[in-house]
């Protein structure tokens, strides 16, 4: 069961059938990182999951008694280690003004108090995103993007205890369309509807979009994309900035 922190959740509050957001087309839970943040709570039963705000995606875990917040650095209302376990996917650079640290500081804390067991947060390393080839088409593009996630290091010294950072594989596949989604199927990036399904392109003005864009297609037209990177076509995963933190007390 699924319930907000006001109460249960249905339909009309969440727009899907299931009582999750209803995914768009370019954007929707992948089931390899589902796998990885249903391994990481274990045995939980009770899960506090902190959405990734209006039109994200719903990776609330579907096989626990779940309870959904939206990303806040305010005080939750629940008592001290209230849920087994906390997790929450693609969220953090929607928690209020987190570049000023101290309110993604204080909702991480939050997070903390309410939870006696793991911690479990899919975020992006902001060092490692500059590392895919958008880079060289599109660089303001994954400069923006990088300056939307909190460094690592921030993240855990915020849940406090003992934390492990592990780097989770995107697949060939992959169907929630961030940019490195795409590491195989460039072209998708040269569809509209997938720019805008990822915020990063947001972040950048019309022009530097178009400018981006055009040099992409370029390359892929006159076949120098898949002489410096025609090897990811075949490759089944990629190594990129997803990583799972989890944070034990």
């Amino acid at each position: 069961m699924t319930r907000t922190a006001d109460g249960p959740a249905g339909d009309a509050e969440h727009g899907g059938a299931d009582g999750g957001p209803s995914p768009s087309r370019h954007r929707r839970p992948e089931p390899v990182f589902e796998r990885a943040i249903r391994v990481a709570l274990g045995q939980a039963r009770t899960v506090l999951h902190v959405t990734a705000g209006p039109g994200g995606v719903p990776y609330e875990p579907r096989d626990r008694d779940v309870t959904v917040v939206d990303p806040t650095a305010e005080a939750l209302p629940f008592a001290d280690d209230s849920f087994d376990a906390t997790s929450s996917a693609f969220s953090l650079p929607e928690w209020p003004e987190w570049p000023e640290w101290s309110d993604l500081e204080r909702g991480l804390a939050e997070v903390r108090r309410v939870t006696r067991g793991p911690v479990v947060l899919l975020t992006r390393d902001p060092a490692r995103i500059p590392d895919h080839w958008l880079a060289t088409y599109a660089p303001e593009v994954l400069a923006r993007d990088a300056r939307r996630w909190p460094p690592l290091d921030h993240i855990a010294d915020a849940l406090g205890g003992e934390v492990t950072t592990t780097r989770v594989p995107i697949p060939f596949t992959c169907v929630d369309g961030f940019s490195e989604a795409y590491y195989a199927r460039p072209e998708r990036l040269l569809d509209a509807a997938a720019r805008r399904a990822d915020p990063a392109w947001a972040a950048v003005d019309e022009m530097t979009a178009a400018r981006s864009v055009a040099a992409l297609r370029t390359a892929l037209e006159d076949g120098s994309w898949d002489a410096r990177y025609g090897r990811l076509r075949v490759q089944p995963s990629y190594e990129g900035s997803l990583v799972l933190v989890v944070a034990q007390p």
